[in-house]
């Protein structure tokens, strides 16, 4: 009924109580999930995930914002691509959040980083999975690149204005609501929502951060998703089940290898 977009059951919240996980991702009506890559180091145990488990998928990438880690090349990404199982490129995209001293300017190794995601899905026209934080003028920027319907993909754990919303639906990209959408000081974010076309809309955990209300604070799991559903539902003065519907035919759409 519901999908889960985006989670990283791969890190050590999970490791001693997978199966619970599991079964409570399936409780919850949840039935499938994307685990998704943030180093090429990881991403062994998040492929193993998913040509282990019939009902998880895979991505292959590296997060903007790991430092000290393999960088990854275009050969990197195609290969990890062709693989089974794997259905998108990233998480990629741009995070000028923790600059600290550094410019923007000192950022090109994250632009040169998303660069080489991008032509990777140009090349295997797999989606991409695009983290965008204090950066999404760049972001747009560097998509508008590599030209309108060369790449698509996913603003996941969308926070940004409707401007960006516009700008992402306008380059033929999906919006995916996390967690954050039932934060008490979310209401700009719900007013974004409200305005992305449900057929344009995914959900996702982005487990194990983000727990929506009422488990806010908590290690979260893809059996909250329904919560985040909930909230669209809400918002857009629909059903549950009309919402979960629709973001599952999203997700199927726009990452054709986990379909049926």
């Amino acid at each position: 009924m519901f999908v889960d977009s985006h989670c990283h059951l791969n890190f050590p919240d999970y490791a001693d109580r997978f199966d619970q996980v599991l079964a409570e991702m399936a409780q919850a009506q949840v039935s499938k999930a994307l685990c998704i890559s943030t180093t090429l180091e990881d991403f062994p145990a998040v492929h193993r995930l998913a040509v282990n488990h019939a009902n998880l998928w895979a991505t292959v990438g590296v997060h903007p914002d790991n430092e000290g880690v393999r960088e990854p090349t275009l050969q990197d990404l195609l290969d990890g691509a062709a693989l089974p199982r794997v259905v998108g490129i990233g998480e990629t995209g741009l995070d000028y959040y923790r600059l600290g001293e550094r410019t923007v300017a000192d950022m090109a190794w994250q632009r040169d980083r998303f660069r080489v995601h991008i032509e990777a899905a140009r090349q295997t026209r797999l989606p991409l999975v695009i983290h965008t934080r204090s950066a999404s003028d760049d972001t747009v920027a560097i998509l508008k690149e590599a030209g309108q319907g060369e790449v698509g993909g996913v603003f996941h754990c969308f926070t940004e204005t409707e401007q960006v919303a516009r700008a992402a639906l306008d380059l033929g990209f999906y919006i995916s609501f996390s967690g954050i959408l039932t934060f008490k000081n979310a209401a700009d974010l719900r007013d974004v929502a409200r305005f992305v076309p449900l057929d344009r809309c995914l959900i996702e955990t982005d487990s194990p951060y983000l727990a929506p209300v009422p488990y806010r604070g908590k290690t979260n799991t893809p059996a909250y998703v329904p919560y985040v559903a909930q909230q669209i539902a809400e918002l857009k003065g629909l059903s549950v089940e009309a919402v979960a519907d629709a973001t599952t035919r999203n997700f199927e759409t726009l990452f054709a290898g986990a379909a049926g």
